[in-house]
């Protein structure tokens, strides 16, 4: 079986304002035609605040096709867990962080910066593929 994706609220919003090279869009199409797979806290960031507002009712179709992973007991456990050992840790970013651990999936974002030095943490930043 091959890897699996998580995919960040800004891979997606970058995928609808045109902010991927097109390599990258190219990955990015490939994962979520395979399996298109978000955690609640991206679908809550998506659907609340939009780069390109006028995209919004597409935008909500798009999560609409998403398999969407939702906070239980185990994901809250970890997500504590990284923040209590990362103090400068968001806590959308420890969940989100916490689901692709949890459910051993790589993490598709452009924000590398807030998920370094995470331990079992696997990122694939799509604007550089």
């Amino acid at each position: 079986m091959g890897q699996k994706y998580l995919i960040d609220t800004n891979v997606i919003s970058h995928l609808f304002a045109s902010r991927i090279p097109e390599k990258g869009k190219d990955f990015v199409r490939g994962v979520i035609n395979s399996e298109f797979i978000i955690s609640v806290v991206v679908e809550i960031e998506v659907l609340s605040h939009s780069e390109v507002p006028d995209k919004m009712p597409l935008i909500e179709e798009f999560v609409s096709l998403a398999t969407i992973i939702p906070l239980d007991k185990v994901l809250a456990k970890k997500a504590i867990e990284l923040r209590r050992k990362h103090r400068k840790l968001k806590l959308g970013d420890a969940i989100i962080a916490a689901t692709a651990i949890v459910n051993k999936l790589t993490l598709l974002t452009n924000n590398t910066k807030d998920f370094l030095n995470i331990k079992g943490l696997k990122i694939i930043d799509p604007h550089l593929v």
